[in-house]
């Protein structure tokens, strides 16, 4: 009994303080499984390119149709919801592959949602209105798919803001919290979509999208109500 309370030998020490440098190492260092992510990456970065690159080819190939400014304008749209779904899928894809890496994609294509947002808002604001703030104020105020769109564009500029890892260790358990509102972005986003192709009587993509949007922030609701039920227990 009295050896359990004795110090420890001059040995103990030096392998007590060569273990934690030995994790951090490891951690560190790619596992083989892990291998993959970097040039996966690449093709995710690359290939996301692919709708802007498509945009510019038919400008320059004079295939933008008798519309230029509307082509560019649904199509930057389109692809925002598209990597909106496609980063709200990260989290349904790790949990049920059990392949964590996955999430460390999360916040490329989220930023790719940004960014064609961004060339979405602004082609309105420049092609289309010519920076009439005036004219822009009064779309917002009176034309309800342009109030819900510019809605999840604000809080868009938001999520890429506080985006960077400094801002995540700044905001601590606050980043969390402000990062739930991409739940709100994609349901705005459906709704800016649905409203805007209702009034031409054309739902069919409103409707894809719309139920794929459902299905992701549906199969959170039900995660979420079935961690609370294990807590309550």
């Amino acid at each position: 009994m009295a050896s359990d309370t004795q110090p420890a030998t001059q040995a103990e020490p030096r392998k007590a303080a060569r273990a934690p440098a030995a994790a951090s190492a490891q951690a560190r260092r790619p596992t083989g499984g892990a291998r993959w992510i970097v040039p996966a990456k690449i093709v995710v970065f690359i290939a996301a390119w692919y709708p802007l690159a498509r945009i510019v080819l038919f400008g320059v190939t004079d295939r933008l149709g008798a519309n230029p400014i509307e082509f560019i304008t649904r199509s930057t749209g389109l692809w925002t919801l598209v990597f909106l779904c496609v980063t709200l899928a990260v989290t349904p894809l790790r949990r049920l592959t059990g392949v964590a890496a996955f999430v460390r994609f999360r916040r490329m294509l989220g930023l790719y949602a940004f960014f064609y947002a961004t060339l979405h808002f602004t082609t309105y604001l420049w092609f289309d209105k010519w920076f009439d703030v005036a004219a822009i104020l009064k779309d917002i105020g009176k034309r309800p798919f342009i109030t819900v769109g510019f809605a999840a564009f604000v809080l868009l500029i938001v999520l890429a803001v506080t985006s960077p890892r400094a801002m995540v260790r700044k905001l601590g358990r606050r980043w969390q919290m402000l990062h739930r509102s991409i739940y709100a972005i994609g349901a705005l986003a459906i709704l800016h979509f649905w409203w805007m192709k209702a009034g031409k009587h054309d739902l069919v993509l409103p409707k894809i999208y719309g139920a794929i949007m459902v299905a992701l922030l549906g199969w959170r609701l039900i995660v979420w109500m079935r961690e609370r039920r294990v807590t309550a227990r």
